[in-house]
């Protein structure tokens, strides 16, 4: 599987760092937005072809594949380029940051019949596949997930502290994990949500402070806070109220209620969840099959999330 890299930020570097250890697939190149840092990254990875230009890069020869780690407002654009260019795409959470550029994509990838999925992580993490086997198996059901996530953005910078040439946002990427996660887990679509934003930030233009309600059919409910306010631990930390027992995700890590660490060693093939999101793309693609996380069923997320925002209007 030869795969073109898109974007030389953070998210590039992690899946490249996973594909590494997928011994049928290998990164023959690299797309950025800026030649220089495109350029180190190459050199640094060994890539014989780097660019600057998209449309390039998809007119390389024996390209297989694409996974988009750009800037969230090029998500839905860049991944209907790669399919209309005939190549099979990876994008990185979320699909778009909007249900209409999100539409557009799933329709595009109808049409084309290839390979589009997006980048949900979380539904790959051994920590929350621990669970997902738990309800499927019937051992358990969900009563609440209680999420918290948060960061500490008062300035545009990337995961890597640099200068970002765009704005993140609290509904459509970071709240967009929860939403498809709580929908995935419990198997249902929302029929009740409500939101509330904090003040507006004078200068990023976005609230740095949203409060999330989310309930399903069966009565489960979904209870989010997210922060870019937060001067302490970093990022989103799950806990799984049931009817038979507490579980508390963070990352590729679980506990209990009581802090017992559980082992989720033998879940999958890797602690990964970023390498397993990729294995799951590359084995889509090989068998002929829409992957766990597609486009299409993570639309139902992005359906709720512009409920969501309908709300904070």
């Amino acid at each position: 599987m030869n795969v073109l890299m898109v974007g030389e930020g953070a998210f590039a570097n992690k899946h490249m760092d996973a594909i590494a250890h997928i011994d049928d697939a290998t990164v023959v190149g690299i797309v950025g937005g800026v030649a220089e840092a495109t350029q180190k990254v190459a050199e640094m990875r060994g890539l014989k072809y780097w660019s600057t230009s998209l449309e390039e890069g998809l007119n390389q020869p024996g390209v297989d594949a694409v996974i988009l780690a750009t800037p969230t407002p090029m998500h839905a654009s860049q991944a209907i380029q790669v399919l209309d260019a005939g190549k099979h795409v990876l994008v990185e959470i979320p699909m778009a940051d909007n249900l209409a550029d999100s539409e557009a994509l799933v329709k595009t990838r109808q049409q084309t019949g290839l390979v589009a999925m997006a980048g949900h992580t979380r539904r790959f993490n051994p920590s929350h596949q621990y669970i997902r086997n738990k309800i499927t198996n019937g051992e358990l059901s969900i009563q609440q997930m209680d999420v918290q996530t948060f960061f500490f953005r008062r300035k545009n910078l990337n995961a890597l502290g640099e200068p970002r040439s765009w704005t993140d946002h609290l509904l459509w990427h970071h709240a967009c994990h929860t939403v498809d996660l709580f929908q995935y887990q419990t198997g249902e679509v929302a029929s009740e949500v409500f939101a509330l934003q904090g003040p507006v930030h004078p200068e990023l233009g976005i609230a740095m402070d949203m409060t999330i309600g989310l309930k399903v059919p069966s009565g489960a409910v979904c209870t989010l806070s997210l922060s870019f306010n937060n001067d302490g631990p970093l990022g989103t930390f799950f806990r799984y109220i049931c009817d038979n027992g507490t579980y508390v995700a963070r990352y590729d890590d679980l506990v209990d209620g009581r802090e017992n660490p559980i082992d989720v060693s033998a879940v999958d093939i890797s602690l990964n969840g970023i390498e397993l999101c990729d294995r799951e793309f590359f084995a889509a693609i090989r068998e002929g099959r829409q992957p766990n996380a597609s486009v299409d069923s993570c639309l139902a997320a992005m359906q709720t999330l512009d409920r969501i925002e309908k709300c904070l209007v």
